[in-house]
């Protein structure tokens, strides 16, 4: 039985899961890799108070249809884009974590009018470098590998190596209950193999592979607020400092004590700074003719990071 509030359309004949709640400004949220919508859900009531609040399973997450399908970036942006469109919401803030994260900035990059504002909380699709633990899942032959994730044993194993890595106080540690969940989110063949087409198609054994750095000259004209904990093991700090130096014109909010999940860590913290970028930012507008000059002209050089900035200062 679906949990209360969530709604399920069939778009392009897959079911699509999503919480659809509150009014006023829509607000996009979009979870991680091996997420669902739930990571949202503490702080769904609060921000529906006062905003348009949609929440998706995406496609082979959660309680959304899990095809053999398009599992990449662009293709998430694109049915973000045609969920809306049947929902009638025609311009969004979009707040991506981890990979949403990326899925938000493709959504920006593929259809700038409709992306009023950006937020990228912990967000992939920056640098190379991600953990270990996600290269070699990427790995040739772990298809094989990820069904013992179902056995007893091995479940009871990786419950015990999480808490050990809390109690011994480290980065990777920090995320131990939300990393468990996503562990508990691959209860079968079906959700494992549509995690693997998901996670490949932005990493490998080298790392993640897509980058935005290349584009992002081109959302200079979007509001955009960078989220990032100060002791993310999955995707390093130093990424938000170089989406940072990339976007001159961006914020950057570092949650000190947090990991991979600062939305998690700190919820009143992360409303407030969240409810506060939007209230003192106005919606972006497509100019055609300025995105069509900075293409042609391409991409302005970018400055080496600022410590005092990268510090929130």
């Amino acid at each position: 039985m679906a949990d209360a509030g969530v709604q399920v359309r069939t778009i392009h004949g897959y079911r699509r899961a999503f919480v659809h709640t509150g009014s006023g400004p829509a607000l996009l949220l979009i979870h991680g890799i091996g997420d669902r919508h739930d990571t949202w859900r503490p702080l769904i009531p609060t921000l529906a108070r006062d905003f348009t609040v949609i929440a998706p399973d995406l496609l082979g997450h959660g309680r959304s249809d899990k095809p053999r399908a398009d599992y990449s970036v662009p293709g998430y942006a694109n049915g973000m884009r045609d969920l809306l469109t049947v929902l009638d919401i025609d311009r969004v803030t979009i707040v991506g974590h981890s990979m949403g994260g990326g899925i938000a900035m493709q959504f920006a990059y593929q259809y700038p009018e409709r992306c009023e504002r950006m937020v990228l909380v912990s967000a992939g699709g920056i640098g190379r470098d991600v953990h270990p633990l996600l290269r070699l899942a990427a790995a040739p032959n772990t298809d094989v590998l990820l069904p013992l994730l179902r056995r007893w044993p091995i479940k009871k194993a990786g419950r015990i190596a999480l808490w050990l890595l809390a109690l011994l106080g480290t980065e990777l540690g920090r995320d131990a209950e939300d990393l468990q969940h996503a562990f508990d989110a691959l209860p079968d063949p079906q959700t494992q193999r549509a995690f693997l087409r998901t996670l490949r198609t932005a990493i490998d054994w080298r790392g993640q592979h897509i980058t935005m750095l290349d584009r992002c000259y081109l959302a200079c004209d979007i509001p955009t607020l960078l989220v990032w904990g100060a002791h993310d093991a999955i995707v390093p700090f130093a990424h938000a400092r170089a989406a940072h130096a990339a976007m001159p014109g961006s914020r950057l909010e570092v949650f000190q004590t947090a990991g991979h999940y600062p939305h998690h860590a700190e919820p009143a913290h992360f409303v407030r700074v969240l409810r506060d970028f939007i209230a003192s930012t106005a919606p972006s507008r497509h100019d055609r003719a300025a995105w069509r000059q900075r293409l042609i002209h391409g991409t302005p050089e970018i400055a080496a990071p600022d410590p005092a900035r990268a510090a929130g200062t």
